[in-house]
């Protein structure tokens, strides 16, 4: 049994990028940022949706029901696209705390 057995891994890296030696707190800082701003986009656009439908269900009393539906979904698509937001909203904050911390140990 003079084979090496390899394991498999979902990302495979060279050795040398395994751990980095520097983290960038800026960059990851910007990129909970940009989610953060998605979140709200996607939760302000869900919500816009669900009074859409709101309104359709009172216009057209046949398929009220339909639309009932379609609202009580895009509320909830609001309600995780706001959870989302505040999630990545604290995910920045913590980014912004570990540069500090990271930069005051230097």
């Amino acid at each position: 049994m003079a084979e090496e057995k390899h394991h498999h891994h979902l990302f495979h890296h060279h050795k040398e990028e395994e751990q980095p030696s520097e983290i960038d707190y800026k960059k990851e800082e910007k990129h909970h940022k940009h989610e953060e701003h998605s979140g709200e986009l996607g939760a302000l656009a869900a919500g816009a949706f669900a009074l859409h439908e709101k309104h359709k269900a009172k216009k057209d009393p046949e398929h009220a029901h339909k639309h009932k539906i379609e609202e009580e979904i895009a509320a909830a698509a609001a309600v995780g696209a706001g959870g989302f937001a505040f999630h990545e909203h604290h995910e920045k904050k913590e980014a912004k705390e570990e540069e500090k911390h990271h930069h005051h140990h230097l």
